[in-house]
This record gives structure tokens, sequence and C-alpha cells, in this order.
């Protein structure tokens, strides 16, 4: 049984062991693989496991061995499903691994906005404290986040333990989702979108990236947010408008950003956020804890396993199992 990964490093830069996944067929890991190079390093394989390195339709027919796709991720848009389910190749996701991590990294980020920490730890260490006349200073406005509004887009798994941390810090909790007709979660208030822009004091985006949410933080919302708003986003970077967010920030109109996602990633150069004022940027990180990547390696390898026992599980190729 050939096991090839495409791109490993992500998952495992060398903190994790590959032994588990080693154990069940010849295994080759690489790094990091070019789009142009999947079809080669693939070839002949029967399992193949992938992160980000696209599988679509054209590198799929050029694999006739190939049997099963594992993402190692929760999402799974980087392989065309509908091909590989024509071409009766199963395929699978790691739907919940880093829910604990994304939702702590949610609120790092907020209190960095409102404490702004690693700030004031650059200027001490630039000097400024030293060099000072006052036993205090602050560089950034420091704001409290005991009865502010945190504003919940999308209360999947994330987005509800995103709202509980919130809840923990003192802050009262609204949400939009796309089930609103079920009961609410104990603390938290349903409003429309519109509603939730209008009233929350930070926003968080937890929703999927789709033709309906793509762009959804734009011009209009931006618009509608509080002028000390503060908007969240680590979980697609096509949700925002990256133009318009930038526009707002120049022009003071909302509070602050923090973005753990761009579009494209790695962003280009130019892309107007990297220069924003009130505006944190991490390398999508937020998944990234070692805790994290340990649940999401593990439950890869225990789905390639149930796939070879013949009772698959997590498959997302529309075929139960």
């Amino acid at each position: 049984m050939k096991i090839v990964v495409l791109d490993g490093h992500a998952l495992n830069p060398g903190d994790l062991s590959w032994s588990a996944l080693e154990a069940l067929g010849e295994l080759t890991v690489y790094d990091r693989t070019p789009s142009a190079a999947a079809a080669q390093r693939a070839a002949g394989a029967e399992i193949v496991l992938t992160n980000k390195t696209p599988l679509r339709a054209e590198t799929l027919e050029q694999l006739p061995e190939l049997r099963y796709i594992g993402v190692l991720a929760t999402g799974y848009d980087v392989v065309d499903v509908q091909a590989a389910a024509e071409q009766g190749v199963a395929v699978t996701n790691v739907p919940d691994y880093g829910t604990d991590s994304v939702a702590q990294y949610v609120i790092a980020l907020l209190l960095e906005l409102c404490s702004g920490v690693g700030v004031h730890s650059a200027s001490v260490r630039a000097g400024d404290w030293s060099g000072g006349e006052d036993w205090c200073y602050w560089r950034t406005p420091l704001r409290e986040l005991t009865g502010k509004t945190m504003g919940i887009i999308g209360l999947g798994r994330i987005g509800l333990r995103t709202a509980q941390l919130a809840q923990a810090l003192g802050m009262r909790v609204i949400a939009t989702t796309r089930r609103m007709d079920r009961e609410a979660p104990p603390g938290i208030v349903w409003r429309t979108q519109d509603q939730l822009l209008q009233e929350a004091d930070a926003i968080s985006l937890h929703c999927p990236l789709t033709p309906q949410t793509e762009g959804l933080i734009g011009r209009e919302a931006l618009r509608m947010m509080k002028h000390e708003a503060l908007l969240i986003n680590t979980a697609r970077g096509g949700l925002v408008d990256a133009q318009a967010l930038a526009a707002a920030l120049h022009a003071g109109t909302i509070g602050g950003a923090a973005l753990d996602v761009l579009a494209p990633e790695p962003p280009h150069p130019d892309n107007p956020l990297l220069r924003a004022p009130r505006c944190i940027v991490t390398p999508h990180v937020a998944w990234a804890s070692l805790e994290a990547r340990g649940r999401l390696l593990d439950t890869a390898v225990r789905n390639v396993r149930a796939f070879l026992d013949g009772t698959p599980a997590n498959r997302v190729d529309g075929v139960k199992g």
C-alpha cells in the first residue's frame, strides 16, 4: 500500500511523528508540493493525504491507482470531490481538531486589540519606559471587555466555543447563523446579520467561505458597524473585502481589526491590510497549536485505518461511511 503525503510540513514540521501512518503502508512525505507536481509525486499511490495542495479533476485522472484522499484539514475545497466520486475515490476530512485552539486564538487577538500587550512590551524593550519621565504610560487605548457585546457570525463548533470564552470574560454574546430556527444556546441571543453588525462591540467571523459569503464584510457591512467596533477573522480571508476594510481602518470608521487569514495566502506584498493602521495580521496559525496538530494527525491516521478496514469515517464525498 503506497501512501503519499503531499504537503506535510504545516501539520508536522518535525515535532510530531509519522510512525502511526508509516505502519499502514509504504509512506513518502513531502514537505510541500506545487500543484503542477502533484500528479507526478502521487503517481502509483493508493492513498494520498493533502492539506493545501489542490487535487483537481485533471490531476485525479492521472492517478488511476488512487483509492483514497485524506484532507489534513476540516475544509476540503482543495479536492474536486465530484471528480473523485466519479473516479470511485473516497475523500475524508478531519472535522473537529482545532476548536479550542482557534477559539483561544480569537480571544488572544481580541485581548491584544484591547490591551496592546505586544505593543507595550515592544515599547519597553525599545527603551521608552527607561527613558520616560512618568511611572507609567500607554501607547494604545486600553479597553475593558466586561459588559461589551461580542457578535459571532457563524455559530458552529468554533463559533460556539468562542462565544463561551467571551461570556467567561463578562461579555454579552449575540450571534447569527444559517439555522436560527433552532433554540439559541444558553446566554446567546439571535440577531440578523444587520442587527449584529450595528450592535456588536467586537465581531468574530466563523462562517464558511461560499459564493454567498465571499466579501461578507465589505463597504456596506463596515458602514453599519460601530465607530469603535473591532473585527476578528480566523475563518477564511475571502470573507473580508481587503480594500474596504483597509479604507475603513485608515478613515478610523471602525476601531480595529485582527486577521489570521487573508486572500490569497501567502498574501501579495501589496495587500492593503499589511499597511493598515490598528490592524493585526498573523500567518494563519490559529489552528496550529501542538495539541491541535496532534489531534489532527491522530484523526487522519484513524481515517486511513478505518478506510482500510472497510468502515470509512468522516467521508465528504457523499458516500455514507
